[in-house]
C-alpha cells in the first residue's frame, strides 16, 4: 500500500499539468541554447507548479551539473532518487561527476562502474572519469584553507596570474579589463597588508592584449604574453621589459629562438634570469613545457621541451619556478589526477634534470581547471585564481599556506651593490651562488647599471659566492644555511678590488678541518676560480698567506698557517700554474682582524689571504 501510494505522488512530464510541462519546455530549450541558469529557473517554476515532479528534479541536476554547481546537482538528483529510482540510471554519469565534484571519490567510482557496466557502447568521458576516480580514491585530502586577497587587489573583473618579487613587497597580476582588454595591475605590500593596485599603465600596457606575465625576483623584469601583436610571429608571442632609474622601457619581442607561429604562453624566469620557462602548443593538440637559456653574449638559446617527468602526449601549461631555483609547479591533464588540468611540482635532481611529478592533492586540484599557482620565497604562502563563492565578480586571486610536504625550500636573498674598493663607484659585475656539496651553480646574477643586486639564498644548504668583474679581484663569501629554515634577508654592500700590486682579497670559501692543513672538497671551487684568475693574467705573480687565531701555541698556529698556504699553492701547481709565479707564507696569529674573544671574531682571523705580488 505505502509503495503504491509513493508511485501516485511522482510526476513525470507526461503526468505533470500544463503549466508545468510548459516550464519544463522552457527550460529544455534553454538548455538546447547552453543557458542553464535560465533552465534552472524555469524547472524551479515548473516545480513550484507541480511539486513531486520528477523528471524536472533529474533535469535541473543535469543543469547544476553544467554548472559546476555540484552540491545543488546532489541536492536535486537525491530528490529524483526519492521520487523515481528507476530514472536514476538515464542521469548516473553526471551524479557521478556531482559526487566528484564534492570530494565523494570512492561514490563516484562505484557509480561510474555501474554506468560503463550498463552502457549499450563506451563512452570517453565515462571512461576518462573513472580514470581519475581510480587515482581519486589513493589519495587523502590536504589541508587547504584559501582566503581572498581583498578589495584592494580584486574586483569585479577577473583576476588571475599572480606573480611575485623575492622581497614579497610587490604582486604583479593580470586582470581583464571590463571583460574585454587584458592589462597588468600591480600592489605593493606594506608591513600589514596589499595596498590598492593600480594600472601598471604605458609602455607596458597597451591597447593590445597582455597577459600571463611574470615579475622577475628582483623586480626588474617583466616577460609576458602578448597576441596578435604587430611584431609578432604566431598568435601569441613572449615579450619583455626591463625596468631601469627611469621606469619600464617599451616591451620587446623576446625573439625567435623561443616565438614560433605556434601559440607560446605563460613565461616564467628563473631566479637569476638566466633560464625561461614557457608552454607552447604542440601538433598533436596539446601543450608542452619548455625552456631556454641566456648565453653571455645576451641571446637566447633554441627552445627546448623539458623531459617526460613534465611533458606527457596531454597539456603542459603554466610553469612557475620558485625564488629556491629547484621546485617546479606546473599544470597538466597528463599525468594522474582528479580530472580536467591538476597542478603538480617536481624537484630538481642532483644532475639538473627535473624528478617525478607529485600531484598537489585534493582539495587544491578538484575534478575542473586548476593551474596557475604561485608560491612566495616564503616557501608557504601560495596565490592562485579562483572563482569561488566569496568572488568580487568572476577570478579573484587568493592566497593560502601551503601544506609542507609540498613546499619549496624557504628562500632569503643577499641584497646590496656592488663597488670600487678604490674609488667607491658602483660596478656591473656577475655574482654567482654555487652549492657547496655538489659544485651545482644555483643563481648567476648580474648587478644592474647602479650596482645593484638581489642573489637569492634557498636555505637548507652550504653555498660559496663569488663577484667577478674584468679587472678586478673576485670577492668571495660564503652563507652557510644548512640548518637554517628561516631569517632575516641578507644586506651587504661588496668592494671589488682592482686587479694591481699590492691588492689583497680574503679567499673565503677555502676549507680546513680544525688544526688540520688538508683542503676539503668544498674549497674546490673557489680554488678552480683562483686557477681561471691567474690563467686569465698568465704573467701575474701572488703570495697565499694563512692565519690564524690565537687558540693553541704560537709555533704550532705559525706551522699550521704555513702548511695551509702550502696546501693552496700545492693545488694550483697541480692545476697548472708555474710555481715560479706563487708564494706560500704563514702568519700565525700575528695579523688579526678581529677580536680573539669571541668565536664569530676567531671565525673572522682564520683565513686564507690572496695577495697580488705583480703584474
Amino acid at each position: 500500500m505505502i509503495s503504491i501510494r509513493l508511485t501516485a505522488q511522482t510526476v513525470t512530464y507526461e503526468t505533470a499539468g500544463k503549466k508545468a510541462q510548459a516550464f519544463f519546455d522552457l527550460a529544455i530549450d534553454a538548455m538546447r541554447v547552453y543557458q542553464p541558469k535560465e533552465a534552472i529557473k524555469h524547472l524551479q517554476d515548473a516545480i513550484k507548479a507541480q511539486p513531486k515532479f520528477a523528471d524536472a528534479y533529474g533535469q535541473m541536476g543535469l543543469s547544476y551539473v553544467e554548472l559546476k554547481q555540484y552540491t545543488q546537482a546532489l541536492e536535486a538528483f537525491t530528490k529524483l532518487q526519492e521520487l523515481a529510482p528507476d530514472d536514476m540510471r538515464r542521469v548516473r554519469l553526471a551524479n557521478a561527476k556531482a559526487l566528484a565534484g564534492n570530494g565523494r571519490f570512492k561514490e563516484a567510482l562505484d557509480m561510474v562502474n555501474q554506468f560503463i557496466e550498463t552502457a549499450k557502447a563506451p563512452v570517453a568521458n565515462a571512461d576518462k572519469l573513472k580514470k581519475n576516480m581510480e587515482f581519486a580514491v589513493t589519495t587523502t585530502p590536504v589541508p587547504f584553507q584559501p582566503q581572498n586577497l581583498g578589495d584592494h587587489i580584486n574586483s569585479i573583473d577577473p583576476e588571475y596570474f599572480p606573480s611575485l618579487t623575492i622581497d614579497g613587497k610587490t604582486l604583479v597580476y593580470t586582470r581583464r579589463v571590463k571583460g574585454r582588454n587584458e592589462d597588468f595591475f600591480v600592489s605593493a605590500k606594506d608591513s600589514i597588508q596589499w595596498q590598492a593596485a593600480k594600472d601598471m599603465g604605458e609602455p607596458v600596457n597597451s591597447a593590445f592584449n597582455e597577459g600571463a606575465q611574470n615579475i622577475s625576483q628582483d623586480g626588474e623584469m617583466l616577460v609576458f604574453t602578448g597576441c596578435d601583436f604587430p611584431d609578432g610571429r604566431g598568435s601569441c608571442d613572449i615579450y619583455y621589459a626591463v625596468k631601469t632609474a627611469e621606469g619600464w622601457q617599451a616591451p620587446k619581442n623576446i625573439g625567435g629562438a623561443i616565438n614560433t607561429r605556434a601559440w607560446e604562453s605563460q613565461p616564467c624566469l628563473s631566479p637569476d634570469k638566466q633560464t625561461l620557462y614557457f608552454a607552447r602548443e604542440t601538433d598533436d593538440a596539446g601543450a608542452d613545457i619548455f625552456v631556454s637559456q641566456l648565453g653571455k653574449d645576451g641571446q637566447w638559446s633554441r627552445a627546448e621541451k623539458l623531459g617526460p617527468n613534465i611533458n606527457t602526449p596531454g597539456r603542459e601549461t603554466t610553469p612557475f619556478l620558485h625564488a629556491d631555483g629547484q621546485t617546479l609547479y606546473f599544470a597538466s591533464n597528463g599525468h594522474p589526477g582528479y580530472g580536467g588540468l591538476d597542478i603538480f611540482y617536481s624537484r630538481k635532481q642532483a644532475d639538473g634534470s627535473w624528478g617525478p611529478a607529485v600531484n598537489l592533492g585534493y582539495p587544491i586540484n578538484t575534478i575542473e581547471e586548476d593551474a596557475s599557482l604561485a608560491v612566495a620565497a616564503d616557501g608557504k604562502t601560495a596565490y592562485f585564481a579562483s572563482d569561488r563563492s566569496d568572488s568580487r565578480g568572476a577570478l579573484d586571486i587568493y592566497s593560502f599556506e601551503l601544506y609542507e610536504a609540498a613546499r619549496p625550500l624557504p628562500t632569503l636573498y643577499l641584497k646590496g651593490y656592488v663597488y670600487d674598493a678604490k674609488t667607491n663607484a658602483r660596478l656591473t659585475a656577475s655574482l654567482e651562488l654555487i652549492d657547496l656539496q655538489n659544485k651545482l651553480t644555483i643563481a648567476t646574477i648580474r648587478s644592474n647599471e647602479n650596482g645593484d643586486f638581489i642573489v637569492p639564498l634557498p636555505t637548507g644548504k652550504d653555498y660559496a659566492f663569488s663577484v667577478n668583474k674584468k679587472g678586478y679581484l673576485f670577492y668571495s663569501e660564503n652563507f652557510s644555511l644548512k640548518e637554517v629554515k628561516t631569517g632575516e634577508p641578507f644586506e651587504k654592500n661588496l668592494p671589488l678590488q682592482p686587479l694591481e700590486a699590492n691588492a689583497v682579497v680574503i679567499l673565503r670559501n677555502i676549507f680546513f678541518e680544525t688544526k688540520q692543513y688538508a683542503l676539503q672538497p668544498a674549497s674546490a671551487t673557489e680554488l678552480d676560480k683562483l686557477v681561471a684568475l691567474l690563467k686569465d693574467n698568465p704573467t701575474m705573480q701572488i703570495e697565499i698567506s694563512g692565519h690564524t687565531d690565537n687558540v693553541g701555541s704560537d709555533a704550532d698556529n705559525q706551522l699550521l698557517s704555513e702548511n695551509r698556504a702550502k696546501s693552496v699553492v700545492q693545488y694550483l701547481i697541480q692545476k697548472g700554474i708555474a710555481a715560479e709565479r706563487l708564494k706560500a707564507k704563514g702568519f700565525g696569529e700575528t695579523k688579526a682582524i678581529d677580536t680573539n674573544d669571541t668565536e664569530a671574531g676567531r671565525a673572522q682571523n682564520r683565513r686564507t689571504e690572496l695577495k697580488v705580488i705583480s703584474l
